[in-house]
């Protein structure tokens, strides 16, 4: 099973995360199939920046997105 979700990067209390492809079993930050975009916190206001032609292409071949990340691509549109 496939899921978009977030990868986080960045300094200790200085969150950055990257929008990634990965398999259910791989860790958090570990392997991924493919990096699809990437959301910054820390700026006012937050930065997203999705490939949204690649998120629908892995959503109809089945990739399930996680509450986070369907709140990020619905706010990007």
């Amino acid at each position: 099973m496939v899921k978009i979700r977030l990868k986080r990067i960045g300094a200790k209390k200085n969150p950055f995360y990257r929008v990634v492809v990965a398999d259910v079993r791989s860790p958090r930050d570990g392997k991924f199939i493919e990096e699809i975009g990437y959301y910054d916190p820390n700026k006012s206001p937050a930065v997203i920046k999705i490939d949204s032609e690649r998120a629908n292409y892995w959503i109809k071949n089945g990739a399930q997105p996680t509450d986070t990340v369907k709140i990020l691509l619905k706010k990007q549109g």
